[in-house]
């Protein structure tokens, strides 16, 4: 189980390493810039997050140590432990702002939904994996997918926490257009889907949660109150211009304009220190790294290291378009991290896990010649 020959070593994925350090290099220089006017507060903010990226480095070179189909064990185990904390973080858990979603380990805050997400991809690229037969999926063979997204999303829509409970469709609807479904199960699914999202919003969406999708519709309408975070986000990331205001000089951030500077808005601090070019250098770094993240998709020869490889790059895509939209005003205001930048130490864990998995994959994609015949086939064969 712990075997490492010279070829893995061989194939260890620098190239996803050293744009990783980058990205969260950047992440850590702007969140000092971010919380530097508060203090020995922002210090603390800082030295946190760079212990959770030490701690998330360590479990990339744990996870080297594993086979990844180790998962097409564990990975039900591994599920009900994840609603175990989120009912846990529900019953007992921190209350913030007045959603329920931390649990206090003392030394650290853990919100199960960040890992919940990457654990659904998990489970849903091993259910995919072990059902397929290669006819395409009925709508029977989907109830279990569907109760598997549905579970987390119910439970993380309780917190509540809309915006990462969207997170767990995307990811589910993402993972269902890869594998092969019957053109009477993808009706079936878009009909759903047609009349719930009505439904949704009459009788289960909060009142603040309709206000902020009509305040994404028109800001200018409440400047001051639930139109306010969009608004100081825009000001932000324009007022940068073409080479920004200069490090450590952003205004917008450093005279507490803009709310959650930190965290759902770190994107904005740096746009508005760095500008133009420094944005398009980071989101160059960024897309690539999320480009070369399908190429481990594309190379993998293995049916569960493509659908697992596949949904945790949809992962990280759909955070960060989300997230990276949302700064600029073309989303509503969710609570969705642009994952390696923004601060968050269960978010900053969980990519990192992520990303070693990819890595995983990667290393021990010459190992298929071990597999059974079933298990060698490439990307053109699940498309």
């Amino acid at each position: 189980m712990f075997r490492i020959d010279r070829q893995l070593i061989k194939d260890f994925d620098w190239i996803m390493l050293a744009a990783v350090l980058l990205i969260a290099a950047m992440g850590l220089v702007n969140l000092y810039s971010a919380t530097y006017a508060s203090g020995s507060v922002g210090n603390l903010i800082f030295l946190r997050q760079l212990f959770f990226f030490l701690a998330g480095i360590s479990f990339i070179i744990i996870i080297h140590l594993f086979d990844y189909r180790l998962l097409l064990k564990w990975n039900y185990p591994l599920y009900a432990v994840i609603v175990g904390l989120l009912l846990a973080a529900l019953l007992m858990g921190d209350s913030i702002a007045g959603t329920q979603r931390w649990i206090n380990f003392g030394f650290f805050r853990l919100q199960p939904s960040e890992p919940a997400k990457l654990m659904l991809v998990i489970s849903l690229a091993s259910y995919y994996y072990r059902k397929d037969t290669g006819g395409g999926f009925t709508f029977k063979d989907m109830l279990v997918p569907i109760g598997l997204t549905g579970v987390l999303f119910l439970l993380v829509l309780k917190q509540p926490d809309l915006g990462t409970a969207l997170m767990f469709v995307g990811i589910f609807g993402s993972m269902i257009l890869f594998v092969k479904l019957r053109w009477s199960t993808i009706g079936i699914i878009f009909g759903l889907g047609a009349t719930i999202i009505p439904i949704g919003w009459m009788f289960f969406l909060k009142p603040y949660q309709r206000l902020r999708i009509e305040t994404f519709l028109n800001p200018e309408s409440d400047p001051t109150n639930s139109g306010y975070h969009i608004l100081q986000s825009k000001i932000a990331v324009g007022s940068g211009l073409k080479f920004g205001k200069g490090y450590l000089k952003g205004t917008q951030g450093h005279l507490h304009f803009l709310p959650e500077r930190h965290t759902d808005f770190a994107f904005s601090v740096w746009a508005e220190e760095w500008g133009f070019a420094g944005s398009l250098f980071f989101l160059a770094v960024y897309f690539f790294m999320i480009l070369w993240g399908v190429n481990v998709c594309i190379a993998s020869r293995d049916k569960f290291g493509v659908l697992l490889a596949f949904g945790i790059v949809s992962l990280i895509f759909w955070q960060a378009i989300i997230n990276l939209l949302m700064v600029m005003g073309f989303l509503p205001v969710v609570g969705i991290p642009l994952p390696l930048f923004s601060y968050g130490g269960s978010s900053l864990m969980t990519t990192l896990i992520g990303i070693g998995l990819l890595m995983n994959i990667r290393m021990r994609k010459n190992q298929v010649s071990k597999l059974e015949p079933r298990e060698y086939m490439s990307i053109s064969d699940i498309v």
